[in-house]
């Protein structure tokens, strides 16, 4: 698919993940991209989402808008996680359908897969079990998005194509610590913790579990390459494939943050998902994808975002907290 010469509806487009689709389709000469912001259009209601599409009228849809956060965010809001990102994902779609997109590029999440799925994830693993607990109403609105895809599709003929990011992270990534994801927390800690002056840093469970991680920039080529080249009912893993103990992580970013001081495990919170790694034969098969940028490099562009830019996002943190 030429996409340069297509109008592209990008959802979340001003979000972290959506605002480096966008860069990636500009790079690729794609001059008709539409990214409307939250208090444009709500995605959960109805008539925001038949309003859209009637004045936009994409030929490519990609949904990357999500309500997201990390564990204590999904664990906190349970309901919220569900309703919103089911209820976006299913709209969208069906006005895809009905407004007569050419193809339309949904982003699931690996918060889907099984509890147990064996590492390292196969895409045929999706069925074989429940999600882990603390993200399961969000795993499960995501995966019921697959099912939406492939029944529009046989259907109606509806090219719909589904993708699962890994965990992504990177420069813009939310720092904030209530609602962040694994890497921007031990980031923002680590530096807090260093400039307390040996102050300990505290991580979540015992840190055994391990994670899979994915630069944004990396994952942004990857949405991009599966929208021109990739058309299956299947869907495709998007990932690093290299797996990392969260314990491991811990101390990376320890030191590459100039940490020195003790890390304590706080044991009464919970791990999470035991395991994550993806397999990614099947993106280089299909569309050529595979991670350029190393967690080291990755991690490095991060911190040195967020030292950057702290203060202007209102993470700067009071003296002695």
């Amino acid at each position: 698919m030429n996409i340069a010469n297509q109008t592209v509806l990008v959802t979340g487009g001003g979000g972290f993940l959506g605002s480096y689709i966008c860069a990636a389709l500009r790079s690729r000469g794609c001059a008709r991209i539409f990214a409307p912001r939250k208090r444009e259009y709500d995605l959960t209601r109805s008539e925001d989402v038949e309003q859209l599409f009637r004045k936009m009228r994409p030929e490519i849809v990609i949904h990357a808008a999500a309500l997201v956060g990390g564990i204590g965010a999904n664990r906190v809001n349970p309901g919220k996680f569900f309703y919103d990102n089911a209820m976006m994902g299913i709209q969208i779609i069906e006005a895809a359908r009905r407004f007569g997109s050419e193809k339309i590029v949904v982003l699931g999440t690996i918060c889907s897969y099984p509890k147990s799925t064996p590492v390292p994830f196969h895409e045929s693993n999706l069925w074989d079990g429940f999600p882990e607990e603390t993200n399961a109403p969000y795993g499960i609105a995501k995966k019921a998005l697959l099912i939406q895809c492939q029944a529009y599709r046989q259907q109606y003929g509806m090219n719909a194509i589904f993708l699962l990011p890994v965990n992504l992270y990177g420069p813009g990534d939310n720092f904030d610590l209530e609602t962040s994801h694994v890497i921007p927390a031990l980031i923002r800690k680590s530096i807090r913790a260093a400039e307390n002056g040996g102050a300990p840093l505290v991580c979540w469970g015992d840190g055994s579990p391990t994670r899979e991680f994915l630069y944004v920039k990396d994952a942004a080529d990857g949405i991009v390459a599966a929208t021109e080249r990739y058309n299956g009912a299947d869907p495709v893993n998007l990932g690093s494939g290299e797996e990392i103990s969260i314990r491991e992580l811990t101390q990376k970013i320890a030191t590459l943050t100039g940490f020195g001081g003790e890390i304590v495990w706080d044991e009464s919170k919970p791990n999470g998902q035991p395991r994550r790694c993806l397999d990614i034969t099947r993106a280089e098969c299909e569309f050529g994808f595979r991670a350029r940028t190393s967690l080291d490099h990755g991690l490095r562009e991060t911190i040195a975002w967020y030292g950057a830019n702290s203060a202007n996002h209102g993470y700067v943190e009071a003296a002695g907290v």
